[in-house]
């Protein structure tokens, strides 16, 4: 399965929480084909995200993994954003190639891992890409797009929280541990954003918002304020609980495992009718 999809024994709030980018699932014709070994491609990994907000079922909320690694076919672009350059014949004409993700070389299917080396020793068939989007991309958003709706159903609204990690060291003044993107306000109600900002900030936590991540294509596609759905994306910092260098574990993660856990039972204390348009 491209996802995993944990369910609470019954859901208590109106709250989804996803993963796209945590999958480590690497397929033999990525790794045969790329010209970089198998740590590299890892880097681009929101390494154990999946396990960090694992606690989201106990808490009330459902939480969906992506099972397929981000450099393979990232959840969180537009289906179709490829670069040209990638692939060995023309592009159909509605394929987006002129996006900044796809400039940068982090488009749908990625040219580049994020320290900027190209992933593949050849160039690819735009066959391979379509079978990515269709066998992985859209039952991701399929499923993403029912807990959604189901969600809204039953509570008159949804908040959908859009879970990813960042590199340590971000260009600032001041360091940070979390960065949350509404899309400037735009994707999800700002008295949603300042609760989870406080339900973080009064843990000691560092917390920034939209800077330099205001939201990716989840957070903009889902994020419907006036219809009830709302989208909020959090970045954490990796250097909180994992070796960014090796893409593993430090002790720290237990730690951080256990505050997100106490986050997630001051979200269950909020009474989120306000998301209701």
């Amino acid at each position: 399965m491209p996802f995993i999809v944990t369910r609470p024994a019954e859901q208590t709030m109106p709250l989804v929480f996803a993963s796209p980018h945590s999958g480590r699932d690497y397929p033999e014709d990525l790794l045969s084909r790329s010209r970089l070994d198998p740590l590299t491609l890892r880097l681009s990994e929101d390494g154990f995200v999946d396990e960090l907000f694992g606690d989201a079922p106990a808490f009330g909320a459902p939480l969906l993994a992506a099972t397929f690694p981000r450099v393979y076919c990232d959840a969180n672009r537009e289906a179709w954003e490829l670069d040209p350059a990638m692939f060995d014949g023309p592009l159909p004409d509605w394929v987006n190639t002129a996006s900044p993700r796809v400039g940068a070389g982090l488009g749908t299917i990625a040219r580049v891992v994020t320290t900027g080396e190209p992933v593949y020793a050849i160039r690819l068939s735009f066959a391979e890409a379509a079978d990515r989007v269709r066998r992985l991309w859209q039952p991701y958003h399929e499923a993403l797009a029912g807990l959604i709706a189901e969600t809204r159903e039953r509570f008159g609204c949804c908040l959908l929280v859009d879970c990813h990690s960042m590199p340590s060291g971000l260009p600032g003044a001041t360091k940070v541990d979390f960065i949350l993107g509404d899309a400037h306000g735009t994707a999800c109600a700002p008295r949603a954003t300042r609760l989870v900002e406080s339900a973080l900030s009064d843990r000691g936590y560092r917390v920034r918002r939209n800077d330099p991540y205001a939201g990716g294509y989840v957070t903009r596609h889902y994020g419907r304020p006036r219809e009830g759905v709302h989208a909020l994306q959090i970045e954490v910092a990796r250097g909180l609980y994992m070796d960014e260098r090796m893409v593993r574990p430090l002790p720290e993660m237990a730690r951080l495992h256990q505050e997100i856990g106490l986050f997630l039972g001051r979200l269950t204390e909020t009474d989120w009718s306000f998301l209701r348009p």
